[in-house]
């Protein structure tokens, strides 16, 4: 074919007329999709050549289009923010020319070419990939981990230390707890019942599980949320470990350590060998660890003679000892670890034991027919080391510290040994305190002599520091291996008139109520009291609430204020009251001021609601129906020593364990009272020891304050009284606290020590002042302060004001002249006395009566408030008085002493300065 033959045929529509074409195409004019040119085939037969400027300029055309200046619409107006590098914008402008190829990324997050909020949702294949990833790792660390731990030894597990407890002076008191109390048996000598009592109870899987029980699990949450009885979720190979290691703290590095260790005890161990080291280490109370020790513990043999009676019991215990244990666990839990409680728990528990066994077949019919009476333990022996007071020492600092103690110490763990207890108790005290109540023991008390009267006499004494709160000395009972209760703890002994000091307390701190407003008055609304307030002290007042209206209880009864021994004190101040010991005017006052601010100043001072407190919205709880412990009313008194400042009483300052400070006290102060009320408490007080009830308190060249307290039918008497820098509180009672007489109940003390009544200032006071007179000698002398005037001289309980006195006018002289007027009739008499009912207030030094004198009675005033009988009177007097003389009654409480007989109407009886203290 000839050369002009072969030329190439043109493009429709010309080349450049092409190229026009193709880049406008590419530039995305109206709503056409962009194309290249190079997509269009060429005319002819041999289209696979590129005409002149057809392909190269349609490719140039399209960069050029779609490129750096954002596109245009054809009209060369923008219409997109493209970039330098041809990416499209938001405008008409973009084609699918311009998009280059996404470059691919390993983890594909945020996702590439998605937009908005589906940049950041996850691919399945990424979740995926991760979780795979995940699992992988964590079974890596879990193989490792496995690999890394190791079967537990019943023979290390078996190693125990003793815990040391230290006086204040840091020198040692005792070693105990953590004793090897432990002997490692075969599993040839453990009993079948006991292992078949352990199973049916505890993990019924176990002859056949890996050491974990899903199953269990899961019917152990079941059982639990219908309320029904169960076996613990954990397995006994789980519990064997548990127990097998010394470090109890629950924490979640020791849990996941513990579950491989179970699990490779599962997969590598012999069940017989699991069972076997599960019985030997495991803690039965009463300080056995192991089945053969628990075995000679409780039942004084050796396991391999244990029945299946006995069997099943000692595998109650495996549930908790200490609220499985007859003996009951008063130092793990006072109100719900008592004896009767745990008794009760252990008898159902021990039951269905035997009934699960039974119904496993692991146990006969015979057998379970057999055994319908519970295998009572034998009694609780105590350690010989821990006998007189040192029992009731450790049993404290051990309570407080399970209760205080922060890293999660339980009673187990500290029964498995290895702690330095360091203790606030004064080992000189602790003996003084001691000496103190034995002397009383030795001298008055005479059970042989008086069987009716001087049996089950119990004492209990706690002393403790204002300044920080330390418990310095504790009176427990004679012998903490033979009298098991610690006296020093809550024992059920009301308080008494010891109680009265909160009540004038709260009537200084918060006020009384204005009758006229309603019952929640705020204290910006109420009076303030003095204790130079007048109120009546009248036996079996009516008593009324703040309103004027007659108290009655939910019967409508009325409430009749009884004063000891059925006297009645006339109007009497607040602070001769408390001399006396007045029963009507507290109890009004309470009502007056409000019981509730009562009991908030008690448990501002230091007791507890929890604390034995009575029921507070009866007119009797001013007078002391509540029961706290010794040291808690020591404590209490301490807060007004300390001048209304707040501490609450402890016993332990530090705890070690293999040398590191797991526990370490800190001295919280609390602002109780204003400093001002505080003192005047204290100074009312002080007056009580210096005049009044407390006397036989008294320590010759110091300050002391204290009030006696004595309850109904002489169930019990207390002193508490502090000088600035001890606090003490000593209660008496006749309790048979043995556990095994029902009914206990605390016995009267008519004629106990041969004494016709036991009151506060009898032996209670003697015991405090033989302590004190010794605790405080060679100790710096510090006074009181000085208390301010507080509140106003107000008048309560029907007692009123005294009414002013008119004034005598004398006859004018008769006239010197003669006068024929006759003579003016006589003078009016002088007016009458006060009604004999509207007595004197201490205070009211220009208040009549009628039985004055202008010496005031004798010169020797009586020393005692008239509470021993008038023993302590004054000598009589010698002045014959004229006139009415001044003061406040001074025979005041049965039967009153003379307080100095003056003679003529000078009787000294009622004299403020002779025989005021009559």
């Amino acid at each position: 074919m000839s050369e002009h033959r072969r030329k190439a045929p043109q493009p429709q529509g010309g080349g450049r007329a092409a190229t026009r074409r193709a880049t406008q195409q590419s530039s995305g004019r109206r709503a056409a999709p962009s194309r290249s040119v190079t997509s269009e085939s060429p005319s002819g037969p041999h289209g696979e050549d590129t005409p002149y400027g057809g392909r190269a300029a349609a490719r140039r055309a399209a960069q050029r289009g779609s490129g750096g200046r954002g596109g245009s619409d054809g009209g060369g107006r923008r219409r997109g923010g493209g970039g330098d590098d041809g990416a499209e914008g938001p405008g008409r402008g973009r084609g699918r020319g311009s998009q280059r190829p996404v470059k691919k990324r390993f983890i594909d997050y945020p996702r590439a070419g998605k937009h908005g909020a589906r940049r950041w949702v996850p691919s399945w294949k990424l979740v995926s990939g991760l979780c795979i990833g995940f699992v992988g790792i964590l079974m890596g660390v879990a193989s490792l981990a496995y690999a890394m731990v190791t079967m537990p030894k019943v023979n290390d597990a078996a190693k125990a230390e003793n815990n040391v407890y230290y006086w204040s002076n840091n020198t040692q008191m005792v070693a105990t707890g953590g004793t090897a109390n432990r002997q490692v048996i075969a599993y040839e000598q453990i009993p079948e019942a006991m292992r078949n009592a352990v199973i049916s109870a505890e993990n019924k899987s176990f002859e056949h599980d890996k050491g974990i029980d899903p199953m269990g699990i899961g019917r152990a949450v079941w059982n639990m949320a219908k309320g029904g009885q169960t076996q613990g979720g954990s397995t006994i190979t789980q519990q064997y470990v548990k127990n097998s290691r010394l470090s109890q703290e629950q924490t979640l590095s020791r849990k996941v350590e513990e579950l491989f260790i179970t699990l490779k005890v599962g997969e590598q161990g012999n069940k017989k060998e699991v069972m076997a080291g599960y019985l030997n280490v495991s803690y039965y109370g009463r300080g056995a660890s192991g089945i053969q020790a628990a075995a000679r513990t409780y039942y004084g043999k050796d396991a391999a003679k244990l029945n299946p009676s006995e069997c099943a019991f000692l595998a109650t215990l495996l549930k908790g000892a200490s609220y499985y244990d007859p003996a009951g666990a008063p130092d793990v839990d006072a109100k719900e670890a008592t004896p009767a409680k745990n008794l009760d728990r252990a008898k159902k528990r021990w039951r269905w034991i035997l009934d699960e066994e039974f119904k496993d077949g692991r146990l006969s019919k015979a057998d379970h027919d057999k055994y319908r009476t519970f295998p009572a333990p034998k009694p609780l022996k105590k350690d010989a080391q821990l006998g007189g007071q040192t029992g009731y020492l450790v049993e404290l600092a051990r309570k407080y510290f399970l209760a205080n103690n922060t890293r999660g110490v339980t009673a187990e763990m500290l029964n498995r040994g290895g702690y330095e207890i360091h203790t606030t108790f004064d080992r000189k005290k602790v003996e003084q305190l001691n000496k103190a109540v034995k002397k009383v023991y030795d001298e008055k008390i005479d059970p042989k002599k008086r069987p009716d009267k001087d049996t089950h006499v119990q004492f209990g004494g706690g002393s403790v520091d204002p300044e920080t709160g330390a418990i310095k000395a504790i009176y427990g009972g004679k012998d903490a291996t033979q009298h098991y209760t610690n006296n020093a703890d809550p024992t059920g002994a009301a308080v008494g008139s010891t109680f009265k000091p909160f009540v004038l307390a709260a009537a200084m701190e918060h006020g009384r109520r204005d009758p006229e407003l309603g019952a929640d008055q705020n204290d910006s609304q109420r009076q303030k009291v003095s204790p130079l307030s007048v109120y009546n002290g009248n036996n079996k007042l009516k008593i009324k609430k703040y309103n004027g209206e007659v108290w009655t209880n939910e019967k409508g009864e009325e409430w009749l204020q009884t004063n000891d021994g059925n006297h009645s004190e006339g109007n009497i101040t607040l602070r001769k009251a408390m001399e006396v010991s007045a029963n009507s005017p507290y109890v009004q006052l309470g009502m007056d001021v409000g019981t509730d601010k009562v009991k908030e100043a008690a448990m501002a001072a230091g007791l507890k609601d929890d604390d034995n407190m009575a029921n507070s919205t009866v007119p009797s709880f001013s007078i002391g129906t509540s029961s706290p412990s010794v040291i808690r009313m020591a404590g209490a008194y301490a807060t007004f020593a300390a001048s209304g400042q707040q501490r609450e009483p402890f016993s332990v300052t530090q705890v070690k364990k293999l040398g590191e400070v797991i526990y370490q006290h800190e001295t919280v102060t609390k602002g109780a009272f204003d400093n001002v009320v505080a003192d005047n408490v204290t100074d009312v007080l002080k007056n009580v020891v210096e005049h009044g009830t407390g006397t036989p308190a008294r320590l010759p060249g110091r300050d002391v304050a204290g009030k006696t307290g004595t309850t109904d039918d002489n169930l019990s008497a207390w002193f508490v009284g502090y000088t600035p820098q001890l606090s003490t509180a000593i209660s008496m009672y006749r309790l048979d606290d043995n556990e095994k007489h029902k009914g206990r109940k605390f016995e009267k003390m008519y004629g106990t020590g041969g004494e016709e009544k036991i009151h506060g200032a009898s032996f209670p006071a003697q015991i405090w002042h033989d302590y004190m007179a010794e605790a405080m000698q060679g100790k710096k002398v510090v006074d009181f302060p000085k208390a301010e005037p507080i509140g106003d001289k107000l008048y309560g309980g029907g007692a009123s004001s005294p009414k002013p006195t008119p004034s005598y006018t004398p006859p004018p002289s008769p006239s010197i002249t003669p006068s024929d007027t006759p003579p003016p009739s006589a003078p009016a008499s002088p007016p009458s006395p006060p009604d004999p009912t509207e007595s004197c207030g201490a205070w009211d030094w220009n208040c009549q009566n009628n039985n004055g004198g202008t010496s005031d009675g004798g010169d020797n005033s009586g020393a005692d408030a008239g509470t021993t009988g008038g023993d302590d009177g004054g000598t009589p007097g010698t002045t014959e008085g004229t006139t009415a003389g001044n003061g406040d009654p001074g025979g005041s409480s049965p039967p009153a002493g003379d307080g100095g007989n003056g003679n003529g109407n000078g009787n000294g009886n009622n004299g403020l300065l002779g025989g005021a203290n009559g």
